[in-house]
């Protein structure tokens, strides 16, 4: 409306420059006509008064002269047309005026330009104003100074009109051009909102949408277009979610089709494993092998189905208000002895009261395998686990002083079956799934765990949670990096 507003003001004041301009030249020309016509009827009539020859008598011209010029000045104001001045070209006086006007009333500037020419104009301003048009009248009597002054009123008037009249229009049309250009726009605009909105419902789930197709212009194509690509979406979708489906499926059979055998394998294994006394050296030896790998194959099997749930969506959070401090020392004291035979000594340090709303098992379960993980990577020396928190969220990090991380694997350690070296043995048994399941435990929270390390520098695991379930999480209580030392 603004551009609108200044473009109508810059063609109204063009137009009604125009406009004026063109009335003041048309009746500049009929003046100086009318003007003409009569400085020559008052020179001709002028110059048929009869002078006395005897010297005896002096003349009476001025009456007669007084005569013309009003003759004159009645023809003038016959439909307001003009008014007259007659002076002498001497200034000697005045010989006649019409009521009202003055010789003071000449311009200046007019007066001088009848030095050097018989007809000249110039423009009186006031209310209203006026064209002043003089002329030298050359007479056997003498030089004379006709001036008429032509009224400028009507002239006015109709810029006026016009000026009104530009306004009004000008007026609507700033009004009307905000509602034209919208309905034109609306004819585009529309078309791509729904776009907007059947991509929306498309990135939903919805994946049935579809555009509406209306005519055989542009938009016309784009929603053809837009359609064929969500069919083809929709499609690969489809394919992606029925090859998950089966790969879900196949996971949860196999693990629940090895929950029996595998049963009946521990049964055996147990068995083998309480009298592996008996047995040759290296029977008792494999006794003992298959008592260890078989733990760590049901820990496999039940991890596969753990992550096999997150994978299918179907993930069941059972949160309540949470001491995350009694929870680490639980943690703590249950993984002791490891950390004893590792020669690794736990550390706790804590920072005010650090409560949240989580499912207790499954943080016990991060957190359990994020110590476990630094005492089997920490080289046997300390572990240090600080917890922290404030009104937003509460944050746990699980420090080490082991072999560290190289640049890169911050985000690979929770790849699924990642090892940063293969040829490590596993003393406590890990599968390889532990931190991918514990990342997921803690997104279905709503909160994050990350990873820093360095080689040689030991590795920072942080779990942060919001204070209350999915809540919005910003920033971290406590920093993740390296250990600040002092110069």
């Amino acid at each position: 409306m603004l551009g609108c507003a200044v473009a109508v003001t810059l063609l109204a004041m063009l137009l009604v420059g125009q406009v004026g301009r063109g009335l003041v030249d048309a009746r500049t020309r009929a003046a100086l006509v009318t003007a003409q016509s009569g400085i020559v009827k008052v020179e001709d009539q002028i110059n048929q008064i009869q002078t006395p020859t005897s010297t005896d008598q002096a003349p009476v011209v001025d009456p007669q002269l007084q005569e013309i010029a009003k003759e004159l000045s009645d023809a003038g104001q016959v439909g307001n047309q003009y008014r007259i001045l007659l002076v002498r070209a001497d200034g000697t006086g005045t010989t006649y005026a019409t009521s009202g006007v003055r010789a003071s009333a000449v311009p200046t500037v007019l007066q001088h330009e009848l030095d050097r020419a018989q007809l000249a104009y110039s423009y009186l301003h006031g209310a209203p104003d006026e064209l002043v048009v003089g002329g030298v009248v050359d007479t056997s009597l003498g030089d004379y100074r006709l001036y008429q002054f032509f009224p400028l009123s009507s002239e006015e008037s109709t810029l006026s009109l016009v000026r009104r009249t530009t306004g009004i229009v000008g007026g609507l049309l700033v009004l009307l051009l905000p509602l034209l250009v919208y309905l034109v726009l609306r004819q585009v605009v529309q078309p791509v909102r729904d776009a907007a909105r059947t991509a929306e419902r498309l990135a939903l789930g919805d994946f049935e949408e579809r555009m509406q197709v209306r005519g055989e212009d542009e938009i016309a194509r784009l929603a053809t277009t837009f359609n064929s690509m969500a069919e083809a979406l929709q499609k690969q979708i489809r394919q992606l979610e029925d090859l998950s489906r089966v790969q879900r499926r196949f996971v949860a059979d196999v693990t629940h089709e090895l929950r029996t055998p595998i049963t009946t394998v521990r049964m055996a294994a147990d068995v083998l494993h309480e009298a592996r006394t008996d047995f040759p050296l290296a029977a008792a030896r494999s006794a003992e092998l298959l008592q260890a790998e078989l733990g760590r194959f049901e820990q496999l099997l039940s991890e596969l189905l753990e992550i096999s749930r997150y994978d299918a969506g179907d993930t069941q959070v059972d949160a309540e208000p949470t001491d995350l401090i009694a929870l680490t020392h639980r943690v703590v004291d249950a993984v002791r002895p490891l950390a004893e035979r590792k020669g690794s000594a736990l550390v706790v340090q804590e920072s005010g009261r650090v409560v949240a709303e989580v499912d207790h098992v499954r943080i016990e379960r991060v957190l359990r395998n994020l110590v476990v993980n630094a005492i089997e990577h920490g080289e046997g020396r300390p572990v240090e686990i600080r917890l922290a928190g404030d009104d937003r969220c509460v944050a746990i990090t699980v420090r080490d002083s082991g072999v560290g991380l190289r640049p890169g694997e911050e985000q690979l350690v929770f790849t699924r079956f990642w090892r940063g070296d293969p040829s490590r043995n596993r003393a406590t048994g890990g599968t390889g799934l532990g931190l991918a399941i514990a990342r997921e435990d803690a997104r279905v929270h709503g909160g994050a765990l990350e990873a820093w390390g360095a080689p040689g520098r030991g590795a920072v695991f942080r779990l942060t949670l919001p204070v209350t379930l999915q809540g919005e999480l910003r920033g971290s209580a406590l920093p993740l990096g390296p250990v600040a030392v002092p110069t």
